[in-house]
């Protein structure tokens, strides 16, 4: 029977979530990949064990992660019910809905039937009765905002999510949806999105300033840009990488001779300042106070050791942010 280690809170760094009383981990434990059907239990059970051992409170999901959709909630809930259940009430679970999860026209964007079919799915799934943070995935142009909104806010009123979050959202609608769950009295607290040296879309579609003026926290996801930013492509692309056994998610048209000099670069830069290229990476995502957590994937437990010394130093020296703009924007 798993026990946690009684040191797991001495180190971890925990940022409040911008004005609410929630706080998370610096790094959160995403479940997107390495954990669906095709992965092996006793290593999902050594990922989830030692991220809670090292202070990692948060685990990430969706309703969708897998393969195949539904895996991901359906092993958690068995590491839950074996392993970390006892620790519940120290866990932040959280799980979204807004891709196609089932044939017909009520599996998939914003609908209330959707979202709130989706959440029982997923508690279903996880052997939970409510989830800590209930997030719409992705936009949906052709649903009202306020319908979507809606059931949001019905999910935490109906006890069955605590809080309500945004993902993959852009500035505007961000500030539209804020509005409408303030409103509601819906306690909003949180957005997912992609962020990192090498995807700035936040920046661009003012996600982060919105977020920031809001006082609303980010997580944000792929900070590695799907394992880019690690010493993993350095010397070439590996027979056994995601690229090659995977590519949904990173296609090796991707890695040009460019990519991979900028790579190198930034792996000397890392080098100088004493970390590894993901802790760099991770630091970088971290290093003005907007972005609440970092949500990393792992396919080994050692992995997660590595990127959790990020929190070490998440500052930069001026001189370093320049050079790692002039890297990625040759």
């Amino acid at each position: 029977m798993y026990i946690a280690s009684q040191t797991r809170y001495q180190s971890m760094k925990y940022n409040r979530l911008g004005n609410s009383g929630l706080k998370l981990p610096g790094v959160s434990l995403g479940l997107w990949h390495n954990f669906g059907d095709t992965a092996c239990m006793d290593n999902m059970k050594a990922l989830c064990t030692t991220a809670f051992d090292n202070g990692i409170t948060h685990f990430d999901l969706a309703n969708n992660y897998g393969p195949k959709p539904g895996s991901a909630e359906k092993n958690f809930g068995i590491i839950l019910k074996e392993e970390l259940g006892v620790y519940r009430d120290e866990l932040i679970i959280s799980t979204k809905a807004g891709y196609e999860m089932w044939d017909g026209p009520y599996g998939n964007w914003g609908s209330r039937k959707y979202l709130l079919a989706s959440l029982d799915q997923s508690l279903q799934r996880m052997g939970l009765d409510y989830v800590d943070i209930f997030y719409h995935h992705r936009m949906d142009a052709d649903t009202p905002l306020e319908e979507t909104m809606g059931a949001l806010s019905q999910a935490v009123t109906s006890g069955k999510a605590l809080y309500a979050g945004l993902s993959n959202y852009d500035g505007q609608t961000l500030k539209e949806a804020e509005k409408i769950l303030r409103e509601l009295h819906c306690p909003f607290v949180i957005n997912q999105n992609r962020y990192s040296i090498f995807d700035r879309k936040i920046e661009e579609n003012g996600l982060k300033d919105m977020a920031v003026e809001l006082k609303k926290g980010i997580i944000a996801f792929s900070p590695l840009a799907q394992g880019m930013l690690t010493d993993r492509y350095l010397h070439g692309i590996p027979a056994d990488s995601r690229v090659k056994t995977d590519g949904r998610f990173l296609k090796e048209s991707s890695l040009t001779k460019e990519k991979l000099s900028k790579i190198e670069r930034l792996n000397e830069l890392a080098g100088k300042r004493g970390q590894t290229l993901a802790q760099m990476a991770l630091s970088w995502v971290l290093k003005d106070g907007a972005v609440t957590s970092v949500l990393v994937g792992a396919s080994r437990p050692s992995q997660i050791l590595d990127n959790i010394k990020a929190l070490e130093n998440t500052s930069f020296t001026e001189e370093e942010l320049k050079i790692i703009d002039r890297i990625t924007q040759e």
